[in-house]
């Protein structure tokens, strides 16, 4: 293999690499790996040359020769250079393979000590090319790399494009990187004319805004703030090299931008996006300043703040490329948003603010005007701090909580230092804002400046509340602000129930105690009902039902009426810790499902339109979890999903929306993905020491186990979580729906007794709560200790019951699973009187068509998977009366006596477990006992034994 040593690959691939390119990077290697040749286009910095390295280093290994190029701009003009890379280092090589004509033609034009040109040889020098190609190709595979294909030299790009058109049938293949600026431009189609027939063209658009952050993380500038991420995705437009050319600048900048300034554009990006700015004139380059200020600029607003030769003055920078061109558009629109930013960062601090102050008269809307008011000011005034402050209150009102977070901070910078509100209030709403927009990281610093100048106690508990609120699920980590907040908050019975509210969630969340976090919601309801604090004392008594109901405790509904009770706080009502959310709890434990879809999709409509982010992630599990519930697993993953995506891109509830997305993972979608995704739910709450979450998410590992056929890894997560939970003082089964899966894989792994154990002890609480769907499903359960047990009449029975309950009740991927469990049941039950075999398999056949209907309904392709594995499964024999080798089966267990009596009558490992229902490697490991405890070897040795008896 034949490399140039300028261009040879580090000895392994970085993930980096490929960041955000996944899909279309596995299909340019297939397309590769099938012999094809692949061409990658897309704008400056989007990633071609990152690919193509990586494909060139994973795929290169398989060819014998590699020939690179990568042309520059400054270089496009010297003939043959791109083709002195190619050929180069193999010239000696192929020389002496090649006709004479040919290779004085293409010595010449490599070596330059001739004047071989396109015009004097032209046919020779190209077939001269193909020659080549084919003499390395006859040898091996040839992969050819080039870059930049847009730089190559004309020469140079018309051989190899004569050659490529002829290369079919030969191993060559062509691994090519131009730049393009749209799928349709003259410049694809020409280069793509010029590649292998076949060739698969890769358009490489750009990343997503969690990609940007994932790509800025690995190289070291992971620690922005969400909304400042968010702001790099808008301004690079997704484009890699100018996201991590910005993360760059602001690492380097030692002030970071204030509310609504834009983000420093280093100098390499301006020359780039800029370079065709000197060609305007200057009255154009004001009309798009005051563009590049405007939040929507139109050709009318841009009349309205002066700009009296707008249409034409934008025309101009279309020509140049600085504006996008459509034409049925009314907007004006950059060409690339860094344009924009550049643009603005370019321009004198004076004309910024004489661009901000024509607009804040233009602008139709109030927000717009407020924003631009304060922009074009300097140093406070109290008029536009109030104008501010309103525009704040609108877009709060609107459902915009991120956009009044930060013209709250441009009201509280515009305030005067003896203003009334005060800067500190203005700051401290703004930061309330910014938890609702799911702006965290901002909330917590404008908390912890407020904290490092505030004085007034009541500023300073609000502040301490923020940094807990912000803490989330790790308030483990604040533990020191208690002490702080509370004696900040002296003995003001409104302050005092503030700290307690959050003491409650301290003691659910850190501690596990839900017994003191029950009194300690209890005690803030008191406390904030004292100081006429409404909206606090709501919150303590809907955080108490929730505990209540989690308890399984008598007083759950009668708090909840007691959270319902007039008059409500409309900032509460659809809170995702507010009584609407108990209530909805309370109806999916209470199995009325109907009742609870329609509950929380209210809920989640109405936090949507006011653009609470933690809430929305909150309700979108909540009805992904009804959803499942009622069997439509299709839909549950879907709306996991998103929540689970809105959640990583707030930092807000990530673990529970893992956990959350692996039920409906395991139930509807991929079940490796639902067990990653469970076994990262567990170490988050692990590391955040979230006692809560921490038994949610073992259940949902133990669940994604049983469903991955590891009954054993399954038990070792659930009795877990059975410890856990009674160390919580949680006594509901609803709350988790862990324990008919536990007593399953327990049956599984040759345990019946414990099964039957966590059965007895889960139906005395399901009792007395009136949990009639757990009933059912520990009813399903019990029917496979039934089985286990050799009671197969009982099973069946039980079975065909707990079926047709759970049907009643609308749980309809737990119905197909106890079909499914009956169908196995019919399977290997055994044969009694004439004809019955033939009975059975035809009820065996039915009651597995049933189990495959449902799943198909509710859509659980992973269960699908496991009714197509049983039906694989070979039919076991009839019994075979054997009762005197059993009496010399004496010294076995239950379980071991069973596993030993089929193995008499012939059975395979896998039919013996599929007649027990247990695993596999349960029997083996049952047989491993039983060969020991007899003193024998193997089963033949067990079915000798068994002869031997009969013979006496």
């Amino acid at each position: 293999m034949t490399v140039r040593r300028d261009f040879q690959e580090p000895a392994r691939c970085r993930p980096d690499l490929v960041i955000g390119r996944e899909e279309l990077f596995a299909g340019a290697r297939d397309q590769l790996a099938s012999g094809g040749s692949v061409l990658l286009h897309g704008p400056a910095g989007i990633g071609k040359s990152t690919v193509l390295r990586a494909l060139a280093e994973e795929y290169g290994t398989t060819a014998r020769t590699v020939l690179r190029c990568s042309a520059t701009e400054s270089e496009s003009h010297l003939p043959f250079l791109a083709l002195a890379d190619l050929f180069g280092l193999v010239l000696d090589d192929v020389s002496p393979r090649l006709p004479v004509a040919q290779r004085t033609a293409l010595e010449s034009a490599l070596t330059g000590r001739g004047e071989s040109s396109l015009q004097r040889d032209g046919l020779a020098l190209r077939l001269a090319v193909l020659s080549a190609l084919r003499a390395l190709a006859a040898h091996g595979g040839v992969l050819v790399v080039a870059d930049d294909l847009q730089w190559l030299d004309p020469a140079s790009a018309e051989l190899l494009g004569f050659a490529a058109r002829r290369l079919e049938g030969t191993p060559v293949q062509l691994l090519c990187a131009v730049r393009t600026e749209g799928q349709e431009s003259q410049e694809y189609d020409r280069h793509l004319r010029a590649c292998p027939p076949g060739t698969l063209a890769v358009r490489l658009g750009p990343l997503s805004r969690a990609r940007v952050a994932q790509l800025l993380d690995h190289r070291g500038r992971g620690n922005l703030p969400r909304s400042t991420l968010r702001e790099i995705h808008r301004t690079s437009g997704g484009n890699p090299l100018f996201a991590l050319e910005l993360g760059r600048a602001l690492a380097d900048s030692p002030t970071p931008p204030r509310p609504g300034e834009p983000l420093p554009v280093p100098t390499s990006l301006r020359a780039l996006v800029l370079s065709r700015l000197d060609m305007l004139s200057v009255e154009a380059r004001r009309t798009l300043l005051v563009a590049s200020a405007g939040a929507r600029p139109t050709p009318a607003l841009l009349h309205a703040a002066g700009r009296t030769n707008a249409e034409a003055e934008c025309a101009q920078a279309a020509e140049l490329g600085l504006l996008a061109t459509e034409p049925d558009a009314p907007a004006v629109r950059f060409a690339h948003p860094l344009i924009s930013a550049a643009l603005y960062a370019e321009a004198p601090a004076h004309e910024r603010r004489a661009a901000h102050a024509a607009l804040s008269t233009a602008a139709s809307d109030p927000i717009e005007r407020a924003r631009h008011l304060a922009l074009a000011t300097t140093g406070t005034d109290p008029d536009v701090a109030a104008r501010l402050a309103e525009a704040a209150a609108l877009a709060r009102d609107r459902g915009a909580p991120s956009v009044a977070a930060h013209l709250g901070l441009l009201a509280a910078r515009h305030t005067p230092a003896d203003g009334v509100p005060s800067q500190e209030e203005r700051r401290l709403q703004a930061a309330e804002d910014a938890i609702t927009a799911g702006e965290i990281d901002l909330a917590r610093d404008i908390a912890r400046e407020v904290l490092s100048k505030a004085t007034v106690p009541a500023d300073r508990v609000r502040a301490w509340i923020i940094v807990i609120d912000t803490a989330g699920h790790t308030m483990a980590e604040v533990d020191a602000v208690f002490p702080q907040a509370l004696a900040d908050a002296g003995d003001d019975p409104r302050l005092l129930a503030l700290v307690h509210y959050q003491l409650a969630w301290r003691a659910l969340i850190v501690e596990g105690d839900f017994t003191e976090a029950r009194e300690a919601a209890a005690h803030a309801a008191e406390l904030a009902a004292r100081g006429k604090d409404r909206r606090t004392e709501l919150l303590s008594l809907a955080f108490q039902a929730q505990t209540e109901t989690l308890m399984g405790h008598p007083e759950a509904p009668r708090t909840i009426q007691r959270a319902l009770k007039e008059p409500q706080d409309p900032r509460v009502a659809c809170h995702h810790n507010g009584a609407g959310s108990a209530r909805f709890r309370w109806l999916v434990m209470s199995d009325q499902l109907t009742e609870a879809r329609a509950t929380v999709t209210a809920l989640l409509r109405e936090v949507r339109r006011r653009g609470s982010v933690e809430s929305e992630v909150h309700f979108l599990r909540g009805l992904a979890e009804t959803e499942l519930r009622v069997g439509h697993c299709g839909r549950a993953l879907e709306l996991a999903r998103e929540s689970l995506r809105l959640a990583r891109d707030s930092g807000i509830g990530e673990t529970a929306s893992a956990m959350l997305t692996s039920l409906a993972e395991a139930s509807g979608g991929d079940v490796d993905r639902a067990l990653a995704l469970a076994r990262e739910a567990v170490e988050h709450a692990e590391e955040d020491g979230d006692q809560m979450y921490l038994s949610r998410a073992l259940g949902a590992l133990g669940y994604a186990q049983l469903v991955a056929g590891d009954p054993a890894g399954t038990v070792r997560s659930l009795r877990r979580v059975r410890t856990l939970e009674l160390g919580l003082g949680i006594t509901d089964p609803a709350r988790g729906r862990w324990q008919g899966d536990l007593a399953e894989a327990l049956v599984r792994i040759g345990e019946p007794a414990e099964a039957q154990d966590v059965i007895d002890a889960s139906r005395e609480h399901a009792l007395r709560l009136g949990r009639e769907s757990v009933l059912a499903v520990l009813d399903r359960s019990e029917a496979l200790v039934r089985a286990a047990q050799g009671d197969l009449e009982a099973a069946v029975a039980q079975l065909t019951s707990a079926q047709d309950r759970l049907g009643k009740l609308g749980y309809g991927l737990e119905e197909a699973r106890a079909a499914f469990a009956l169908a196995r049941l019919l399977g290997t039950r055994p044969a009694t009187g004439l004809g019955a075999p033939q009975a059975r398999t035809g009820t065996a056949s039915s009651a597995y068509d049933q189990a495959t209907r449902m799943f198909r309904r509710c859509r659980a392709l992973p269960w699908l998977r496991q009714v197509d594995e049983s039906l694989t499964v070979p039919e076991p024999e009839p019994e075979l009366a054997v009762p005197d080798a059993l009496n010399a089966l004496d010294v076995l267990a239950a379980m071991e006596r069973q596993v030993a009596a089929l193995v008499m009558e012939g059975a395979t490992n896998r039919e013996i477990a599929a007649r027990l229902f247990i695993s596999v490697k349960t029997v083996e490991a049952t047989l491993t006992r039983v060969y020991r405890k007899l003193g024998i070897r193997s089963r033949v040795d067990i079915v000798r034994l068994a002869a031997a008896r009969r013979a006496k």
